[in-house]
């Protein structure tokens, strides 16, 4: 089934990519571990929703400061030495949450200081990573490359959370922190075996702030870079309500650390199968129109689940949302790489990098905040509404996008 199975030639005939990829891979399956322990720490201190919301709140400022200087840099520097620099820091960070977890006096100031600045290595390589890419295999095989690295991400996201319940309930938190340095640390390994991936532009000499200025200038240049980002920062922060995940297993599943990991894999799950049948994505013509009809499907799928309170329900509805995720980033990401000039590809991946992994902290914050005056279920189905509201008036203001169709 050539036209469904995903595309693997990128890692068949490409060793820097199989590198590439495999430390990737290996990082994301460490990251998810933490990705459950923070939250599932801090709800059980403070057993509020809003602090889940408000500690992915600390974590913003940081990754997005992370991310601006990581793509300038990385249009300026070798980014395969970046990668490993951050890839070290990142493991001591992890070191530091483990032994915070394992002390009989846990400290949420510490637990917090520290996911900040996790957040903000994450931000700073996660560009350097996503530029690399474009730079490794030819422009025909983009769409395999970025639907491979959303094979990656949703394996990791289905196996980390469902490992991290059993850590969590069996071992303790610390485990999971241990286990996420030492992922790091494999991750950094690999990453010294790739070649040297120095910069090459005239503006490498250009002021770091003028650089990362630059960037926004273009974005704000140009209407479909705007959209591609707009579409992901409306589901992300209306329609992932990530925040209330504890709450939901807890009191509304009344299920303990077991059920918690079933609901973050849930969407990694449904993701992961859509992404090993994402060979058809390449042939799709209305790419723009796609990205808007699945995130709507993601809008109505998280609404579902709000008003549905069983656990089996729940978890299909995550899946479902999931699925519609897979599809929507990697035509999203093929749009962008494709509309941009090379020179700005670090910084426009930064900026991508921002808005990826910071809607779904605003997304906590917002949950959290409407549930908190609410309730669990109104923010959850308030948000799913509001993300298919949000996309119908995206379509309608950036017609561009919503027209956008194959190269």
């Amino acid at each position: 089934m050539p036209r469904l199975l995903v595309d693997i030639s990128p890692l068949r005939t490409n060793r820097e990519f199989r590198l590439l990829y495999s430390g990737q891979l290996i990082s994301l399956l460490g990251s998810n571990l933490t990705v459950v322990a923070v939250p599932y720490q801090v709800y059980a201190q403070t057993h509020s929703s809003l602090w889940v919301g408000l500690a992915s709140l600390i974590q913003l400022p940081f990754l997005i400061t992370g991310a601006l200087w990581g793509g300038a840099m990385g249009d300026r520097v070798d980014k395969r030495v970046l990668m490993i620099v951050s890839g070290l820091i990142l493991g001591l960070t992890s070191v530091g949450l483990a032994i915070n977890a394992h002390v009989h006096d846990h400290h949420l100031v510490v637990l917090l200081l520290l996911a900040a600045l996790s957040a903000g290595f994450a931000g700073f390589s996660g560009p350097l990573r996503t530029a690399a890419i474009p730079k490794l295999v030819p422009p025909d095989q983009l769409v395999a490359a970025y639907s491979l690295n959303q094979v990656a991400f949703n394996s990791a996201v289905v196996i980390g959370p469902a490992v991290a319940g059993v850590l969590i309930a069996s071992v303790g938190l610390y485990s999971c922190y241990a286990i996420d340095a030492v992922t790091f640390g494999v991750s950094t390994a690999l990453t010294w075996f790739l070649s040297p991936m120095p910069s090459t532009f005239e503006h490498a000499g250009t002021a770091m702030f003028q650089a990362i200025g630059d960037g926004f200038r273009y974005v704000r240049a140009h209407a479909v870079v705007q959209a591609v980002y707009l579409v992901d920062l409306n589901a992300m922060v209306f329609g992932l309500p990530r925040a209330l995940f504890p709450a939901v297993a807890l009191t509304l599943y009344h299920g303990g650390p077991r059920t918690l990991g079933l609901l973050y894999a849930a969407p990694g799950a449904g993701a992961l199968l859509m992404a090993v049948v994402t060979g058809w994505i390449g042939h799709v013509r209305r790419q723009g129109r796609l990205v808007a009809l699945v995130v709507i499907a993601w809008g109505a799928s998280m609404a579902l689940f709000g008003l549905v309170h069983v656990v089996f329900v729940g978890l299909i509805c995550l899946g479902v949302a999931g699925a519609m995720d897979v599809i929507s980033t990697v035509l999203r990401s093929t749009i962008l790489q494709t509309a941009i000039t090379d020179e700005f590809r670090s910084r426009i991946s930064s900026i991508q990098m921002a808005v990826v992994t910071g809607g779904p902290r605003l997304g906590d914050v917002e949950s959290g905040v409407v549930a908190n005056f609410t309730s669990t279920e109104f923010s959850i189905v308030s948000g799913g509404v509001a993300c298919i509201v949000g996309v119908l008036v995206l379509m309608r203001w950036r017609p561009t996008f919503w027209h956008r169709e194959m190269i």
